[in-house]
């Protein structure tokens, strides 16, 4: 076993690779940006070093300068995690190259298996089912459409490289696929330097079902069983869940030998995912679509059934040494199910949120494990994934796994930056998902139903009795009743105290409940039923969910709509870094047209004109970083338009 291993990452995937280092007895190294100098991994870590400033293209995608901090520190391995270069055969190669080892497969099988359209060729080869789609690699745009084509709508597009779902387009229409081949190219150059796409035919209603494979260096490969991956929002999983309710023990057993030929055809080595298309309606009938030559996001719940931990194992094969058991060894005990925490609002259509978290508390014991990277004050910006943390429940079955996880979210609290907490504990409720229905645009069909813009008269209550109490005397001796603020006037009847609130729209509220506020908590009563709120500065949480109670000016709100030219500014929707600019002052522009890109945490959002008009200010330029909510232009409506 290594005496020293760098961890070549960020976040909760360092965090969790540093606990199985500490069990180990094993040195970690962590590395971070500017922006991470008083992360949780790098607290947490033996030692730790910059390697740069706060983009990533200047840290954690700098191979070079992770080579020179793994020199400095004696590191004698490097464990990528997942994201930046986990799947970048250069750097698996460089790390070789400089004496150390690569805690994954060979340079080799990343090239083979990062690279979508020569995985397909390779896995057929070996026998297994691929999805039909494009041929060949470096298609041009006019190519790519034409197979679209051919084909037949609708299609997937993906980028060859990478995974995660970034730059994946589903596109029903053909008239769009040039706008949509643009954008998944775009999206794929930002998140992995490389903008070659392929296009698939799309299964509707599918699920989507991957096999853990674990290989060694001596010709062993077994399979870890599979892991439910179906709900998903734009492609991107949201809930992961082992063993899948679909498939039966046959079914099982031929996945998996599948993945185990898909491994052996790229001479892979360590802990991999080979990911199946499946439909819903013949889960015999399964289509291999891609190979993550890493360790998954939701590894924990392979871990939870099989008892394995997946990150040792890494480290054990990395070391050189035989898997002990055999497929027949290897048996799936009980249900577990994880919940992905992002910082994302899915009042405001699920974008990036960013703050500082005020108040943390992240649930454990009793079959729940939180693995998070998180910690009071962490800073969360744009510049990274917007994956906070974990929560994943185990049972010895589904049912009581769901109870669990729920209760868990309902207990996690994350105030000062939005999260989908609340969101995803409503979606583990839905009678589809208890009944295991699944598939992979069940989230998006189901979206409205489980977010409601309302808010609770009880979060306002709360937000007021805060405030009352912070008007009461303080003093222990004689008050004087004119400082006390019940609203009591001489000669007349008393008037209640109101405040003026606002969450999403302004409200002016008065308090007609009883109420009990601590310095971390406010309970109020209202029409006989108690809530508890978790408070923290002007955040209000509880059951996953939070809100951020301001005061509200009405005389400073005008002014600023004043100021913003009201209706005919467009705003940033969420904090991050202008990609694209088409317009310039003075253009005119159609109602829908659209103007700017905005990218936040990998994510791309397409700002359009609210009607047609003139473009009479534009206060922004490609590269340049924008907050939350700042005037990005001014679209001047035509007199007709007006009219």
């Amino acid at each position: 076993m290594f005496d020293t291993v760098l961890v070549a990452n960020r976040g909760e995937i360092a965090v969790r690779v540093i606990r199985t280092l500490r069990s180990l007895g094993v040195r970690s190294v962590a590395v971070f940006s500017d922006a991470d100098a008083d992360a949780r991994h790098v607290r947490e870590a033996d030692t730790a070093v910059r390697i740069g400033p706060a983009p990533a293209a200047e840290s954690y995608l700098s191979a070079e300068r992770i080579l020179e901090a793994a020199a400095r520190t004696g590191a004698q391995a490097v464990h990528p995690g997942y994201g930046f270069l986990a799947e970048n055969a250069a750097f698996a190669r460089a790390c070789t190259d400089a004496g150390l080892v690569f805690i994954g497969p060979a340079a080799e099988s990343i090239a083979l298996m990062g690279d979508k359209i020569h995985a397909k060729e390779t896995v057929r080869a070996a026998g297994v089912p691929v999805v039909p789609g494009s041929s060949g690699s470096g298609l041009r745009d006019t190519q790519l459409a034409d197979a679209a084509r051919e084909i037949g709508m609708p299609v997937l597009l993906k980028p060859s490289a990478g995974g995660g779902g970034k730059g994946m387009r589903l596109v029903r229409d053909a008239s769009m696929l040039a706008e949509e081949i643009a954008a998944a190219r775009r999206e794929a150059r930002a998140s992995f330097g490389d903008d070659t796409l392929l296009v698939e035919r799309w299964v509707d209603r599918p699920r989507h079902i991957e096999i853990q494979v674990l290989a060694d260096g001596h010709g062993n490969v077994v399979h870890l069983g599979e892991r439910e991956c179906s709900l998903q929002r734009r492609h991107q999983k949201v809930i992961e869940e082992a063993p899948s309710v679909l498939l039966d023990e046959a079914t099982r057993a031929a996945m998996g030998e599948a993945a185990v030929q898909a491994a052996r055809s790229c001479g892979y080595r360590g802990a991999g995912t080979v990911e199946f298309i499946v439909p819903g309606v013949d889960p015999s009938s399964y289509y291999f679509m891609e190979m993550n030559t890493r360790l998954q996001v939701e590894h924990p719940v392979t871990e939870l059934v099989t008892g394995l931990d997946l990150v040792e194992w890494q480290l054990r094969v990395a070391a050189g040494e035989r898997l002990p058991f055999g497929q027949e060894d290897i048996a799936l005990t009980g249900h577990a199910i994880e919940a992905r925490i992002c910082a994302e609002d899915p009042a405001r259509g699920f974008l990036p949120s960013g703050g500082t978290v005020l108040k943390l508390n992240e649930p454990s014991g009793d079959g729940v494990r939180t693995d998070s990277g998180l910690s009071e004050g962490t800073e969360v910006g744009s510049l990274y994934d917007p994956m906070l943390s974990k929560v994943i429940a185990y049972g010895p079955d589904r049912a009581t796994a769901l109870r669990k996880l729920r209760g868990a979210l309902a207990d996690t609290v994350t105030l000062g930056v939005p999260t989908n907490a609340g969101f995803l504990r409503r979606l583990l409720a839905h009678p589809a998902v208890v009944a295991g229905e699944l598939d992979t645009g069940l989230v998006e069909r189901e979206v409205d139903s489980l977010i409601t813009d309302e808010v609770p008269e009880e979060v306002y209550e709360a937000a007021a009795a805060v405030r009352l109490e912070a008007l009461r005397p303080k003093n222990d001796g004689w008050t004087d009743p004119f400082s006390v603020p019940d609203g009591w006037r001489l000669g007349g009847t008393p008037k209640p105290v109101g405040f003026q609130l606002r969450v999403t729209e302004p409200v002016e509220y008065v308090p007609r409940g009883s109420h009990t506020v601590t310095a971390d908590q406010v309970s109020v009563t209202l029409d006989g039923v108690r809530h508890t709120f978790h408070r923290a500065a002007d955040w209000l949480g509880r059951d996953g969910d939070a809100w951020q109670v301001r005061d509200h000016d009405p005389v400073a709100a005008s002014l600023t709509r004043a100021g913003q030219a009201g209706a005919d500014s467009l705003t940033a929707p969420m904090p991050g870094t202008v990609t694209v600019v088409k317009v310039a002052v003075g253009d005119e522009v159609s109602a829908g047209q659209s103007l700017l890109v905005v990218e936040a945490m990998k994510m791309e959002h397409v700002v359009s004109a609210p009607h047609a008009g003139t473009v009479t200010a534009l206060d922004v330029a490609p590269g340049g970083t924008v907050a939350m909510d700042q005037v990005l232009a001014v679209i001047a409506p035509h007199e007709e338009a007006t009219e």
